[in-house]
């Protein structure tokens, strides 16, 4: 790789520490090409993406960012695992790190937080942005809901009564 190309891969890995939610740094020394391909298939779908660069570029990239301090988990074999959704990444690491036992989380950064391996477990166990906005808009939603049911029920209690007067009037 020559200088420029390299100069380009820090300047992607830097967009990348910039701008992701989580980054995730994990170890996946024997892997195989299908069992990476599964990663980054399931990183896709969840609105991430799995990028393997040479630790040293990475630990240039990092450099003058608040989450410089996750340089120190970058040695060996490392893959780093990043998405927009401060959760996504998290939570499909940890999901593949439970049924791969060659792929190993060593820890990440969500904002200018670094996060050990429980730290990432943590934000993997939070509920992702979409899970969020539902209860939002569930919570919004039940107080208009009950409204409703409030207002109905009278008529409904007031024309049972009725009901039952006119069947004691006819008997």
């Amino acid at each position: 790789m020559d200088r420029a190309q390299k100069e380009q891969v820090v300047e992607e890995l830097g967009q990348i520490f910039a701008s992701s939610g989580v980054v995730v740094v994990a170890h996946y020394e024997g892997m195989t090409v299908a069992q990476m391909q599964d990663l980054r298939g399931r990183m896709r779908a969840a609105g991430g993406s799995v990028r393997v660069a040479k630790n040293k570029l990475a630990k240039i990239a990092l450099e003058g960012l608040p989450c410089a301090s996750i340089g120190t988990y970058l040695t060996g074999m490392t893959v780093l695992a990043y998405s927009e959704d401060p959760v996504a990444a998290a939570k499909v690491t940890d999901a593949y790190a439970k049924g791969n036992e060659k792929f190993r989380i060593l820890g990440g950064a969500m904002g200018s937080a670094a996060l050990d391996p429980a730290g990432v477990k943590a934000v993997a166990l939070m509920p992702s942005r979409e899970e969020l906005l539902a209860q939002i808009v569930s919570c919004i939603g039940a107080p208009a809901s009950n409204i409703a049911g409030a207002l109905g029920a009278p008529a409904s209690n007031i024309a049972g009564i009725l009901k039952t007067l006119e069947e004691r009037l006819a008997a």
